[in-house]
């Protein structure tokens, strides 16, 4: 599976995003899809998920401010982002995993996220 990930930018405190995903190389509607992101000598921490029936779950610190939507029309998956915080700040990466490996195993190459206060 082939992914990229666009979408990202330096925003103002408060402000939305909307981060994309188009996915190739695999029937989309049976990937499993989620974003990951990254901050610089941290661990990647998962932002949140949705599965090929469009049940969604997120990180404890995204939850309620993010959203995750996929298009199985146009092979995307999308993040909107919303209340940005400087703590945000970070690549994002969008992953995906399929029915025999159940684990995301391919990523895209990441979209930097700065925000400012």
């Amino acid at each position: 599976v082939q992914l990229q990930a666009s979408g990202g930018g330096l925003v103002q405190v408060g402000d939305s995003l909307r981060l994309s995903c188009r996915a190739s190389g695999h029937p989309f509607s049976r990937l499993g899809l989620g974003w990951y992101r990254q901050i610089p000598g941290k661990e990647r921490e998962f932002v949140g998920g949705i599965s090929r029936g469009g049940t969604t779950d997120y990180g404890d610190s995204v939850q309620g401010r993010f959203t995750i939507s996929r298009d199985n029309a146009k092979n995307s998956v999308y993040l909107q982002m919303n209340s940005l915080k400087p703590e945000d700040t970070a690549v994002y990466y969008c992953a995906a995993k399929t029915i025999l490996t159940g684990r995301y195993t391919s990523w895209g190459q990441g979209t930097l996220v700065t925000v400012s206060s």
